[in-house]
C-alpha cells in the first residue's frame, strides 16, 4: 500500500497517566521523521471535543526541539487536555461524523492517532467504521495507555509500569511507617481499580526488597466481609501493624460494590459508576468488629500522576508505542490498536497491532494464575509479570528544586 501524503492529527483522551505525555513524545517524534509525507502534526484540545470545536496546536512548530520532547516525555497528565466525550453510533448521528469529516478534509488529515484507553479505543472503531463508509482515505489508529491495565490483546498498557511503580514504593513507605508502633492496627489503602485488578496486585511488588501487603483484595473475586475480618485478626497476631491493599471495585458475591454505602450512584458518560469509599467503609468494619486502631488511605489521583517516580521502562516502551504508530500507519494499517508483544528471559516488547474492533469495550483481568487460593494475595507468577515493568528512572531536569513540566498555553 503507498504511503498517504497529507497532515496528521492527535489527541489525547480518558484518564491521564504519567507516560501518556511520552506516548505524544512518540507520535511526534515519528511524524518529524516523515515530514516529506506528514508535513505537519495538529494536536487537539481535550481530544475529540476539540476536533468538533478545531480547537487546534501545531506540534510539529511547537514541538520540534529534542529539549522540548524530553520534557514532555517526564510531564504528567495529558498536555493537549483530555475528555470524556463518547462519540455516538455512526449509523444514528451521521451528522457527527460529517462534520468530523469535513474537518479532516479542510485540514487535509490522512492520518489520525487517538491516545487513550478503552473508551478511546471505542471511539477509534466508530471512526474507523465510519470512514470505511465513505470515499476518503486516511489511516486511524489507536494508541494505548491506560494505568488500569485492562485492555486486552495486549501483554501490558503505556502508563501502568509507573502507576505500578508508584503503588509499590508508596505500600512500602507505608509498611515501614506502620511498623514503628507496637500498638494492633491495621491500615488500608484503597488503590484504583474498577473492575480490573492489575493496580492492587501491583502493590505486592513492594515485597521484591521487603515486606509486602499483609493483604490483597481485588475485583476479580468476590469480597466476604467474614472472610477479610478472619484474615485481618490472624495477620494481627503475627504482627501488629497490619496492611491491607484493596481495589475501588472490590464487590460482594451480589454484584454490589464495597463501597456502595459511600458512593453517590451518580455515573460518568459511558455509564461507569464513580468509586470510592471502599476504603473508609472496611475501616468502619474493622473498628466495629475488631476495635483496634484503623485508618484508611486513599491513594487517588497520585497513581496517574506521579511523574517523579515512573517508570524508565513505561516511558521509553511508550516513547516507542506513538513512534511506531507513526510507521505502522504509512505502511498501511488502519482500524488497528498498538499492543505489546512480550518475550522472556531477557524480557523485551515487540510492538505490533491488532484490529481495535476486537478490543474495544472488552476487560482484560488478572488471570486466576495470578491469584492466591484464598483470594486474598497474589501468587509468584504476578510478581514475575509484573517486575520488569516498573524497572529503571528518569531523571527529570529541575528548577528551583521542582520537576520542569512541559505547559501548552
Amino acid at each position: 500500500m503507498t504511503v498517504l501524503h497529507g497532515n496528521a492529527m492527535v489527541g489525547q483522551s480518558g484518564g491521564p497517566t504519567a507516560a501518556i505525555n511520552a506516548t505524544l513524545s512518540g507520535v511526534i517524534r515519528g511524524v518529524l521523521e516523515a515530514r516529506k509525507d506528514i508535513p505537519t502534526l495538529y494536536g487537539l484540545r481535550n481530544g475529540v471535543e476539540g476536533l468538533l470545536k478545531e480547537t487546534l496546536v501545531d506540534l510539529t512548530a511547537l514541538c520540534a526541539e529534542e529539549e522540548t520532547l524530553l520534557t514532555l516525555e517526564d510531564t504528567p497528565a495529558a498536555a493537549l487536555g483530555s475528555c470524556r466525550y463518547k462519540l455516538p453510533n455512526p449509523s444514528k448521528d451521521p451528522e457527527t461524523f460529517e462534520r468530523i469529516l469535513a474537518i479532516f478534509k479542510k485540514y487535509d488529515v490522512r492520518y489520525f492517532f487517538y491516545i487513550g484507553g478503552n473508551d478511546s479505543m471505542d471511539a477509534v472503531a466508530k471512526l474507523t467504521a465510519y470512514l470505511e463508509t465513505v470515499d476518503y482515505e486516511m489511516r486511524v489508529i489507536g494508541v494505548p495507555k491506560t494505568i488500569d491495565n485492562d485492555l486486552i490483546g495486549t501483554d501490558h498498557t503505556p502508563g501502568f509500569g509507573s502507576a505500578a511503580k508508584y503503588i509499590a514504593t508508596t505500600i512500602k513507605e507505608i509498611i515501614r511507617d506502620c511498623a514503628v508502633y507496637t500498638i494492633p492496627a491495621v491500615t488500608i489503602v484503597e488503590i484504583m481499580g474498577r473492575d480490573a485488578g492489575w493496580l492492587t496486585a501491583a502493590s505486592s511488588l513492594a515485597s521484591l526488597t521487603g515486606e509486602g501487603p499483609d493483604l490483597i483484595y481485588l475485583p476479580e473475586r468476590d469480597f466476604s466481609e467474614e472472610s477479610f475480618l478472619a484474615s485481618v485478626k490472624e495477620r494481627l497476631s503475627v504482627h501488629p501493624n497490619v496492611v491491607v491493599a484493596v481495589s475501588e471495585g472490590i464487590r460482594f458475591a451480589d454484584g454490589t460494590y464495597v463501597g456502595a454505602a459511600a458512593q453517590s450512584g451518580a455515573k460518568d458518560t459511558f455509564g461507569h459508576a464513580y468509586l470510592a469509599g471502599t476504603g473508609k467503609y472496611l475501616e468502619g468494619v474493622v473498628k466495629r468488629t475488631l476495635g483496634c486502631k484503623v485508618r484508611a488511605v486513599e491513594l487517588n489521583l497520585p497513581q496517574r500522576c506521579a511523574a517523579h517516580l515512573s517508570s524508565a521502562t513505561d516511558i521509553e516502551e511508550s516513547v516507542r508505542t506513538g513512534r511506531t504508530a507513526v510507521s505502522f500507519a504509512r505502511a498501511g494499517v488502519s482500524g488497528h490498536m498498538m499492543v505489546a508483544l512480550r518475550k522472556d528471559a531477557p524480557y523485551t516488547i515487540e510492538i505490533s497491532s491488532s484490529p481495535v474492533s476486537e478490543i474495544a469495550n472488552m476487560v482484560k483481568k488478572v488471570p486466576d494464575a495470578y491469584i492466591n487460593e484464598a483470594g486474598n494475595g497474589v501468587t509468584d507468577a504476578a510478581l514475575a509479570y509484573l517486575a520488569p515493568l516498573i524497572l529503571g528512572e528518569r531523571a527529570p531536569v529541575y528548577e528551583c528544586g521542582m520537576p520542569r513540566h512541559f505547559v501548552i498555553q
